[in-house]
C-alpha cells in the first residue's frame, strides 16, 4: 500500500484543519517546502501536497510554492486543491507533479473529467470529500445531494482508475478511518481507493493495507508522532 504524508498549505504555510474547518487551523511548519525536505528524507516515496487557498478560490493560489517544493524535493508529489481547468492540469504537469487532483469541478464538470483523464490517464486522480455519505465542494464548503457512493460509480466509468475518498467528518479528528464508508464506496467504484481523513496509528494503516485499498493518506497522526515514518515504510514494503 502507499501511504501519502500531508502537506496542507494555506498561507504560504503548512497546516492542519479539524473536520474541515478553517477556522479551526493550526500551523505545522511555517515552510511548505522544509516540512516536504523532512518527509522525505525520513523515507517518503510520495507526497499528498493540497492547496487549501486555492480549494475555496477555485485557482492554484499557491502553485508559485509548490512549484519550489517540486523542484527542490524529489520524491512524486499528488497535487490539488482549486483545480478547475485544463490549463491548471497542464501547468501542474508540465511542472513536475505526478498526479493531479480533480475535486470539486469533478462533479459539476464531467466532460473535463473524461478529457483530463483522455490527455493524461493514471495521472489523473478525482477527490471524492464526503460528509454524512454526500459530496462535499468548494474547499468543504458546499454539501451537494449526491450521494458519494453513486458518484464512485459515476467516476469510474469515466475512466478514472484513482480516486481519494475523504470523510470529512474524521479529517484531523484522530478518530479513525470511516472503514463502513469507505469499503462502500472501494465496492461501488471497483478502482483504486486512497483513504483519507481520520487515520490514527500503524493499526489503522495496517487494516487499510489488509482490506485491500490502494493507498491512505496521513497528516496530523504524522505531526503528532502518533505514526512514524518507520511505521509508514514497514506498512508500505508489508505483503498483506
Amino acid at each position: 500500500m502507499q501511504i501519502f504524508p500531508a502537506i496542507d498549505i494555506k498561507n504560504g504555510k503548512c497546516v492542519r484543519l479539524y473536520q474541515g474547518d478553517f477556522a479551526k487551523e493550526t500551523m505545522m511548519n511555517a515552510d511548505p517546502i522544509d516540512q516536504a525536505a523532512k518527509f522525505a528524507a525520513a523515507g517518503a516515496t510520495f507526497l499528498h501536497i493540497v492547496d487549501l487557498d486555492g480549494a475555496v478560490s477555485g485557482k492554484p493560489t499557491n502553485i508559485a510554492l509548490i512549484q519550489r517544493l517540486q523542484q527542490q524535493v524529489k520524491i512524486p508529489i499528488q497535487v490539488g486543491g482549486g483545480i478547475r481547468t485544463m490549463t491548471q492540469v497542464d501547468t501542474y504537469l508540465r511542472a513536475g507533479a505526478e498526479r493531479v487532483i480533480i475535486g470539486s469541478a469533478a462533479l459539476s464538470d464531467p466532460d473535463f473529467v473524461k478529457a483530463a483523464v483522455t490527455k493524461y490517464g493514471d495521472k489523473i486522480i478525482i477527490g471524492i470529500d464526503a460528509k454524512n455519505g454526500f459530496v462535499a465542494t468548494e474547499g468543504w464548503l458546499q454539501l451537494s445531494d449526491k450521494k458519494a457512493t453513486t458518484f464512485a460509480g459515476e467516476i469510474a466509468k469515466l475512466g478514472v482508475n484513482t480516486i481519494i475518498y475523504t470523510d470529512i467528518s474524521k479529517d484531523g479528528t484522530l478518530a479513525g478511518p470511516n472503514f463502513e464508508e469507505l469499503r462502500a464506496i472501494q465496492k461501488s467504484a471497483r478502482i483504486a481507493v486512497i483513504a483519507s481523513g481520520g487515520v490514527s496509528s500503524k493499526a489503522d494503516l495496517e487494516q487499510l493495507a489488509a482490506e485491500g485499498f490502494y493507498g491512505a493518506i496521513a497528516g496530523k497522526a504524522l505531526y503528532e508522532g502518533k505514526i512514524t515514518m518507520a511505521d509508514v515504510l514497514e506498512v508500505e514494503g508489508h505483503a498483506y
